[in-house]
């Protein structure tokens, strides 16, 4: 399975072709699946283009997302940073209807315990982000039910000097399991990370969330135009 990052927390600044607006999403996400994607996760915006947990932003997108592209499994973004005060971020996640077949939850991050037990109670599937091996260990202490586990090599954050060896590092953290485990890489640690999880046999993400980059280092236009280089 390969999913496609539309978006993240990009900005037009950082590529013209980063998809803000609901109907921009609905574009970039369809291109994607032509390309190949089987699953999509994407950062809803409000008015003001800023990452966005309210129900509104978060039914237009998805709504948007879906009728470009019927049947694909759609997930969105619970991160800390949209919304950093933990009983705000809970309130406005309380209201979706629910939305998206799943989220993402960061469990290195202080509450990720009650996004994904609320996520549950809403009806959503719950996507594991594990960061660190210290990030597993809040996991495996909340075991509850997971759609997916989102091994994630960020540069900064994650162990060891390169992608591959991140990810090595925080799957050994984890028991041998039948939930699908995939493993990703951000910045300059993308492409060897997804060439080494290929090797694996786990599951990939891509799109401009991760990288704004070709392998060879060119611009690209749309995580589409990523997806060609898989």
């Amino acid at each position: 399975m390969i999913k496609a990052c539309l978006n993240g927390d990009r900005t037009r600044a950082d590529n013209p072709g980063v998809p803000i607006t609901p109907a921009e999403l609905a574009d970039a996400a369809a291109a994607a699946v032509q390309a190949g994607a089987d699953a999509l996760h994407l950062h809803p915006r409000g008015a003001d283009e800023l990452e966005s947990l309210h129900w509104p932003d978060i039914r237009a997108a998805v709504e948007a997302v879906q009728a470009a592209c019927p049947g694909v499994p759609l997930g969105v973004s619970t991160r800390e940073p949209i919304v950093p005060d933990l009983t705000e971020r809970l309130r406005l996640i309380a209201d979706w209807q629910p939305g998206p077949d799943f989220a993402s939850v960061n469990f290195h991050e202080p509450g990720a315990t009650q996004v994904a037990d609320l996520l549950l109670a809403r009806g959503i599937a719950v996507e594991a982000g594990l960061f660190t091996p210290e990030a597993a260990a809040t996991y495996l202490a909340w075991s509850g039910p997971t759609h997916r586990i989102l091994i994630e090599a960020i540069p900064g954050i994650s162990p060891g000097p390169d992608g591959p060896t991140a990810a090595q590092t925080i799957l050994a953290a984890l028991p041998t399991t039948d939930i699908p485990v995939l493993v990703h890489g951000e910045a300059h640690w993308t492409w060897p990370t997804l060439h080494w999880a290929r090797t694996q046999g786990h599951h990939l993400r891509l799109g401009l969330e991760d990288t704004l980059t070709t392998p060879h280092g060119d611009p690209a236009t749309s995580t589409a135009h990523l997806f060609s280089y898989l």
